[in-house]
């Protein structure tokens, strides 16, 4: 339910996060700009990131469909490879070399100093640790209990791992986006959200890639079925188009969240034998 949960993380935060920050932020404010050169490039390493994921997952399917090669190893620790140094030069630039870039569409001069003081480095990096392992903490406990009652309730694993547990995983994060775009911050929006999907994209996935190898009972593997990718990959399309032009307003978060429920309706639909098959690829390492 691994590789599962990786793709249901990031249709999540695309689809359904930035569709209800859309919808709610438009509800309060008629049109809401941001800047569209770091949607754009957000865009661009998503698909980047979607593309990347296909070559091992067809691989797979063509070559290797019953079982692993040692050829199939080497795919997926060089594509793990491949997308970690992209998320590093991903950072360089966001940080270092071309921050103007991502600066917000709106900010005023009177909102510099809006929220007092700025903080120290090691007073914001001990801050971020100390949020990040209350939310692992409390992510852990509300995704245990979620995946025993999805069982409870008959949802197949597939849809488990893609849909329920994505959603309630990464309900802080989307609870962010959505309070951003609510305070008209929709550079923030922009950023949690897409900036989330890749991180999990470029950075989460290939390090577990390459920690599975010494952790874990078997290596995992970057093999995805047709419908993750192919949603995956439409997802990405749908919300470069929708985010591209630098303007939201709540329609833009209707069409962004009809979307996501289209597609938690496919993989809840699926066909037992496709579940099946689903599964084998996408099932979590035993």
């Amino acid at each position: 339910m691994v590789r599962a949960s990786l793709v249901g993380a990031i249709l999540a935060n695309l689809m359904l996060a930035t569709g209800v920050a859309f919808l709610l932020g438009g509800l309060r404010y008629h049109t809401q700009e941001y800047n569209a050169r770091a949607a754009r490039m957000y865009s661009s390493m998503m698909l980047i990131s979607v593309v990347s994921l296909a070559v091992p997952s067809a691989f797979n399917r063509v070559f290797s469909p019953e079982g692993t090669l040692h050829a199939e190893k080497l795919i997926n620790v060089g594509t793990a490879i491949v997308l970690l140094a992209a998320y590093a030069l991903y950072l360089v630039f966001l940080l270092k070399t071309h921050p103007d870039e991502f600066q917000s569409a709106t900010v005023t001069e009177a909102e510099h100093g809006e929220h007092g003081p700025q903080w120290s480095v090691g007073r914001a990096l001990g801050t971020l640790l100390g949020a990040s392992v209350l939310a692992a903490f409390m992510s852990e406990i509300l995704v245990g209990a979620a995946e025993g009652t999805g069982k409870a309730l008959g949802m197949s694993d597939v849809f488990i791992g893609i849909v329920f547990l994505a959603v309630i995983g990464g309900a802080a994060e989307s609870g962010s986006a959505i309070a951003m775009a609510r305070r008209n911050k929709l550079d923030l929006t922009v950023g949690i959200a897409m900036g989330s999907s890749i991180q999990i994209a470029l950075f989460v996935a290939p390090i577990l890639v390459l920690l599975s190898a010494f952790v874990a009972p078997r290596p995992l593997e970057l093999s995805f079925s047709r419908p993750e990718i192919g949603t995956l990959f439409l997802a990405v399309l749908i919300s470069a188009i929708v985010s591209g032009d630098g303007r939201s307003n709540w329609y833009k978060g209707v069409q962004l969240t009809l979307v996501y429920a289209m597609i938690a309706i496919l993989f809840y639909f699926l066909p037992s034998e496709t579940g099946e098959v689903a599964a084998r690829f996408v099932g979590g390492i035993p």
